[in-house]
């Protein structure tokens, strides 16, 4: 069965060479008391299934494909098993798939429970096509509060097994075995029990599989994280024990990926379809997720050198009627190569967007004044001078935007500090 409570918590700041906007770390993890709510689209987070404590719960339109696909896998099984319900093998096998479901939102919850208990806000749990995702809107600064949020999803899905395993014994069953303990009585009745048993069997043997799974020591899996947070706190080096843990990850996926191959050839058979592409799916979703966290490493590694004023481009100061042609002519002789448009008093009021300028045409410029092409200076688009590393990284998540103006405590103009140039610091 593929991971449905993967854990992808990212180890790196968020979109940092990819092109897009830096951030700070967003972590992520990858039932019960959930508010029913319209499902509305939220920013193709999915439909939105409610909230949980303040925590929005969303669907992502992939999980209609995987429910097809276990319904589909799952229907021949219980039709063998309880033949007397015909077509609606379906039903039970489509329920199954929902209350798997329902499982990994409590795993999830698992995750979000135990880190809003330790002060990190949680911004949302995802249901999607290989499981569930807790998205933080930071880490833990603790390696024991890492390791708690990442036992705690895994923790959940074995003690649902457990609750599974009790409930068929509890109803006259056998785990593995139970269609035989269900014949007496009225024959409605006992299919009605032998659904019931049918279901339960799997979910047990499902959240004990998603459990043990989830807690193989390789990111990006959350026994990878509890790894980690280990290795964290034997050495008092994240970076690090990041590192070792994606490369444990890698060699997992290689693992994960030929079990299934291994296990038919142990066997004396050629290897199953489906269990290759179930192994291909899993080994790749480790895979990519532990290459990201060496990526993210590695960015991190470079977070110290970066700098706002070492970054920041020198900005020439104008007045918000000057003509784009002037100003550009005005910056190039000054070596300038960027643009702040400043009042009367000589006051900084909007920062004039290089994509902007490039967008206009040479033949307009002249007819252009840099006001139209400003943004205007927020309180949040100022930033210290001094900043640098994950505090400048921080600082710049915590406003979105493609530039800023750097400045001196005094309020001094250092220049101005482009996203595009931090992308590029941390790509070389």
């Amino acid at each position: 069965m593929i991971d449905f409570t993967l854990s992808t918590r990212g180890n790196s700041p968020h979109n940092i060479g990819s092109g897009g906007r830096p951030g700070v770390t967003t972590a992520s993890r990858t039932g019960v008391g959930v508010t029913e709510q319209a499902a509305p689209r939220s920013r193709g987070d999915g439909w939105q299934l409610g909230r949980f404590r303040g925590v929005p719960i969303f669907v992502a339109p992939s999980w209609v494909i995987i429910a097809l696909l276990i319904t589909l896998m799952v229907a021949p099984n219980v039709g063998d098993d309880i033949p007397e319900i015909e077509g609606g093998k379906y039903a039970v096998s489509f329920a199954y798939a929902v209350l798997l479901y329902a499982s990994v939102l409590i795993h999830e919850l698992g995750h979000a429970l135990t880190a809003m208990k330790f002060g990190i806000p949680v911004k949302r749990i995802t249901l999607q096509l290989l499981g569930g995702v807790t998205e933080m809107s930071r880490e833990s600064n603790s390696p024991r509060r890492e390791f708690a949020i990442a036992g705690a999803g895994p923790a959940l899905s074995l003690l649902l097994g457990v609750l599974a395993w009790a409930a068929i014994h509890a109803l006259g069953g056998d785990p593995g075995g139970w269609s035989g303990s269900t014949a007496a009585g009225n024959p409605d009745d006992s299919v009605r029990l032998r659904i019931t048993l049918e279901l339960l069997d799997a979910l047990m043997y499902a959240n004990i599989a998603v459990g043990i799974f989830n807690l193989l020591p390789g990111l990006p899996l959350d026994g990878g994280i509890m790894l980690r947070s280990a290795l964290w706190g034997a050495t008092g080096h994240p970076n690090r024990a990041t590192i070792a843990a994606g490369h444990i990850g890698r060699g997992l996926a290689v693992v994960v990926f030929f079990i299934p191959i291994g296990l038919d050839a142990a066997a004396g058979r050629d290897p199953d379809v489906v269990s290759v592409v179930w192994g291909g799916l899993l080994g790749g979703f480790i895979w990519v997720g532990a290459t990201a966290a060496l990526r993210g490493a590695q960015i991190r590694e470079k977070l110290p050198s970066l700098g706002a004023r070492a970054m920041a481009r020198r900005a020439l100061p104008v007045d918000s009627n000057l003509p784009l042609a002037e100003a550009l002519r005005r910056a190039g002789a000054l070596g300038a190569s960027a643009l702040v448009v400043v009042d009367a008093n000589g006051e900084p009021i909007g920062l004039v967007n290089e994509a902007a300028v490039t967008a206009t045409p040479e033949q307009r410029r002249p007819w252009v004044t840099v006001a139209t092409l400003a943004r205007r200076l927020e309180p949040g688009l100022m930033i210290a001078a001094d900043l640098t590393g994950e505090d400048l990284i921080r600082r710049l998540d915590a406003t979105p935007a493609t530039e800023y103006l750097v400045v001196e405590p005094d309020g001094a103009i250092v220049g101005i500090l482009a996203v595009a140039d931090v992308n590029r610091a941390v790509q070389a």
